[in-house]
């Protein structure tokens, strides 16, 4: 299994990184070849309803966290995202959320490692 960490789009990622975009929308204010994204897999980021819920308030993470998982049952974008993770031996789903702790990536992190939270 690859080791999957995250990171802020913005930022850089070291050598050899496989950077996986898991926002349903791009960036703003960023360029393609600026955020040197590997792979984007829009449709593995929460629903459009989910993420104008969500607001990114902390208080509705735990919510947000349960509703996403149950998105995530069955969905194929989440098979494409475990069949990139494995293809690539370092892996960071990359996302533009501010907040570092509470956002997409941290649950689909979670729910990788068998925790979910």
């Amino acid at each position: 299994m690859a080791t999957v960490m995250l990171r802020r789009v913005y930022d850089s990622s070291p050598a050899g990184t496989y950077r996986i975009l898991v926002d349903r929308v791009w960036p703003r204010g960023l360029s393609k070849d600026h955020a040197a994204v590997d792979l984007w897999l829009r449709d593995v980021g929460p629903s459009t309803e989910l993420r104008k819920w969500f607001g990114h308030e902390p208080e509705r993470f735990e919510e947000f966290a349960r509703r996403y998982r149950e998105e995530l049952e069955g969905s194929a974008a989440f098979g494409e995202l475990k069949d990139a993770i494995a293809a690539h031996p370092r892996v960071e789903l990359v996302y533009s959320a501010r907040d570092e702790d509470h956002n997409q990536a941290v649950v689909l992190r979670d729910v990788l490692a068998g925790s979910g939270r």
